[in-house]
């Protein structure tokens, strides 16, 4: 029995031994073979993630980059049209200001020019006045007195008849 006994115990030893080898085997044989192209395939498909990560936050800088000077252009169109605006605005306002000015010139002058046309029209009234006057009392004079004066009384009469019209 004891014989028995280490002839199964021997037979269980080389069973063993034989499944250690045979999985020793097996392990060397994945790994040639099988490990090394999948931890190849899984660190090329590492690198392609890592780059597709990189790539795509290279691409959101660069959009990132592009919002910002988009932002900043349109900031700086927003502040040229101001600019536009209010100087359209100040150059209507001067402009006004000088139409209106030239108004005030024009209707002085046209002011002052009437003021001349009136006095003018007033003298020319008064010396058409003394001549109509002057031929008027030579007649009356001549028929009262019955005799013709000179040029010179005429002359003198007439003065000193519009010096009292005057005053």
């Amino acid at each position: 029995m004891i014989h028995g006994l280490i002839g199964a115990a021997g037979l269980e030893l080389g069973d063993m031994l034989f499944t250690l080898v045979t999985f020793i085997v097996l392990m060397l044989l994945v790994g040639k073979y099988a490990w090394g192209p999948v931890t190849k395939m899984m660190a090329k498909r590492q690198d392609k993630i890592t780059d597709d990560l990189d790539y795509a936050d290279k691409s959101r800088a660069e959009a990132q980059e592009l919002l910002n000077k988009r932002q900043s252009e349109l900031k700086n169109t927003q502040a040229e049209a101001v600019s536009i605006v209010n100087t359209a605005k100040a150059n209507g306002e001067k402009q006004s200001k000088e139409i209106v000015a030239q108004a005030h010139a024009e209707a002085s002058d046209l002011k002052a020019k009437a003021q001349d046309d009136i006095a003018q029209a007033k003298q020319d009234a008064l010396n058409g006045a003394r001549d109509q006057v002057a031929d008027l009392s030579v007649t009356i004079a001549s028929k009262i007195i019955g005799k013709e004066l000179n040029a010179d009384d005429q002359q003198a009469l007439i003065d000193d008849y519009i010096k009292g019209l005057g005053d």
